[in-house]
């Protein structure tokens, strides 16, 4: 990805042997590193918070591995793509806890992996050896890719697979090859069967691809067709012209990958989205037997409206601010410096289309998944990181390599940029939200970094949250003008020690590991059945650790006995209500177990043929 930097900058010594021989065991020993840093961040994760969605995935990977399913209905469809990565979990242990621990260790190797793929990004965006893997591996460790990473979400592994998937297809662009086009289409089919995020990067890599296919083809025949040159037959001047012209679309088509390797590269595509479609659709007809929730019939009605088309652009933008400012201001950094590849008219073809796919990619993204946003009264309605948290690293890199190129002319105009990109959207958002980022309710998980910037886990402050990004990103850009020699390893020593510290803040001091106490008591035995009335909150609390059998339904009101072989009935509990008043008509025998959860709002009971608990 040369793209975003101008001529590469030496930092390693010509002639030296040495280095190339120990890269495999310095990148080996930095993805170890990496692993530990993650663990030890998400040590004290034993079971699912972030509710649905971490219960959703759970769950599907469960039945991936042949285990029992269960009923998510009207939720938000949790696809497919990153249970696969967890069903080996299942086929080992059926233990909540230690399952959702070994998910722990998954997220960690896949987000490590960020670290060696940062290597190679930097290495393309023109920095030497020397240069890029320290600075690979401190940025790796940014919140965005490290902190979603203690949780069973898909934001675990999605930058990995953007990070992939750009370099994959950079690299067809530079060389034309049908191998890299492939692979680019692999990685991005599988993006598009873990979110409907990739969905949109697979619209445009296949975007970018049709129109590959159509102007080398036009500019093929151009070049052929004299006539077509010329406007007429070749004689004099316009001879010459036409000549020129010709010579010029030869050129041009010169430039661009063949048409077969991208037709390839399309075939792989559509074959990839057809079978991943096919899984999703096994799973969402077994796990959400009464239909998900609509974000299409959403994302329609907020694009058909101004007033929709509003909330669409300025969550747009609150999420670019977030980009901007979660990344220390990096990511303001980097994408000034990509758009600004994409309109410089010097920019090689292959690096401008690379730069333009990522930056429509983006874009897409941003705007696809606020126009899907309900409006849940919240302040991350307005500004939200997580969903453009998958590029966060690339930005970041292209930032960084950006504020290290030669002159401090260049690199000050880069910052100037990231400062107009975060003033500008956070005028937006403050303008467009109004009162409603202080009204609205503010959840601390949709804000690690600005909480972290602003040293406030109860509310946003986004002047304060700019102004401090900007001081960090003047920080690099100073310790990025220190002697060649230097410069960056102080820029990568000072960026992991603020991902460290943000890490550590966010994730708060007292991060100790609890085993928590199993949310059906006993062993696992019989059928379990839930009542109606039931909040969705306990339900999904319930869905993940009931691994022995499919939780059913029943309505403890209409007085009907359980069927033979349930053991256990969940019954809610309101406030102030003794759990032997819960279910008057309970059968005879059957008792609430006093080691139920009665504090949030719900009860067991059990048959008294089933096995003491």
């Amino acid at each position: 990805m040369t793209l975003v930097i101008a001529p590469p900058r030496r930092s390693v010594p010509p002639g030296t042997a040495r280095r190339p021989r120990a890269l495999p065991w310095l990148i080996a020993a930095g993805v170890l590193a990496q692993v530990a840093v993650r663990l030890w961040f998400a040590r004290a994760r034993t079971s699912p918070v972030a509710n649905p969605d971490e219960t959703g995935y759970l769950l599907a990977a469960r039945w991936l591995a042949g285990g029992h399913g269960g009923d998510m209905s009207f939720n938000t469809f949790y696809q497919a793509g990153y249970p696969l990565l967890l069903t080996p979990v299942y086929w080992l242990t059926h233990d909540p806890v230690t399952v959702y621990t070994a998910v722990m260790v998954i997220n960690a190797a896949v987000g490590a992996a960020l670290f060696p793929l940062g290597y190679l990004a930097a290495r393309r965006l023109g920095l030497g050896r020397r240069a890029a893997l320290p600075l690979a591996w401190g940025a790796a460790l940014l919140p965005a890719t490290t902190f979603f990473g203690a949780f069973a979400l898909t934001d675990a592994v999605l930058p990995t697979v953007v990070l992939g998937w750009l370099l994959a297809l950079d690299r067809f662009a530079r060389t034309g090859r049908a191998r890299h086009a492939v692979a680019a289409s692999l990685v991005v089919s599988y993006a598009a069967v873990v979110h409907t995020r990739g969905a949109v990067l697979l619209a445009v890599h296949a975007a970018a691809l049709g129109s590959l296919v159509i102007g080398s083809l036009v500019l093929g025949s151009l070049a052929l067709t004299g006539r077509a040159a010329s406007g007429g037959a070749p004689s004099g001047d316009t001879a010459s012209r036409g000549g020129v012209l010709r010579r010029r679309f030869a050129a041009a088509r010169a430039a661009l990958p063949g048409p077969r390797a991208a037709l390839t590269g399309l075939a792989v595509t559509v074959a990839g989205y057809a079978a991943g479609a096919a899984l999703n659709a096994r799973l969402r007809a077994e796990l959400y037997p009464d239909g998900v929730r609509d974000l299409a019939a959403m994302t329609r009605l907020r694009i058909s409206t101004p007033d929709g088309q509003a909330w669409a652009l300025s969550g747009a933008a609150g999420q670019f601010w977030y980009l901007a400012v979660g990344t220390w201001g990096l990511g303001g950094v980097g994408l000034a410096v990509v758009a600004a590849a994409v309109l410089r008219r010097r920019t090689p073809a292959p690096e401008r289309a690379v730069a333009a796919v990522l930056l429509a990619a983006t874009c897409c993204v941003a705007y696809a998944s606020s126009a899907a946003l309900n409006d849940e009264h919240r302040v991350g309605n307005f500004a939200y990181g997580r969903y453009l948290s998958c590029f966060a690293l690339v930005y970041a890199l292209a930032g960084a390599a950006a504020l290290l190129r030669p002159g401090a002319r260049a690199a000050l105009r880069s910052a100037a940029g990231a400062a107009v990109i975060v003033a500008g959207t956070g005028a937006w958002v403050t303008a467009y939200a109004g009162d409603r980022l202080r009204t609205h309710a503010f959840i601390g998980f949709d804000f690690p970094e600005t909480s972290f910037l602003t040293a406030d886990r109860t509310a946003l402050h986004l002047p304060a949250a700019s102004l401090a990004a900007l001081g960090l990103l003047a920080a690099l850009l100073a310790l990025g003008r220190l002697p060649r020699r230097h410069a960056a390893a102080a820029v990568a020593a000072a960026l992991a020690c603020v991902n460290l510290a943000a890490m550590t803040f966010i994730m708060g001091p007292d991060n100790r590991r609890v085993r928590p106490a199993p949310p059906l008591p006993g062993p696992a035995a019989g059928g379990v059945l839930q009542d109606r009335a039931l909040d969705w909150r306990i339900r999904t609390l319930l869905v993940h650790s009931t691994w022995w059998t499919r939780i059913g339904w029943t309505d403890v009101r209409q007085g009907r006995p359980p069927a033979p072989g349930v053991c256990t009935v969940i019954v809610a509990l309101p406030k102030g209500t003794p759990p032997e008043a819960s279910w008057p008509a309970h059968p005879a025998g059957w008792r609430p177990h006093p080691g139920s959860a009665w504090a949030i709002g719900w009860v067991a009971w059990q048959a008294p043929s089933c096995p003491a608990r």
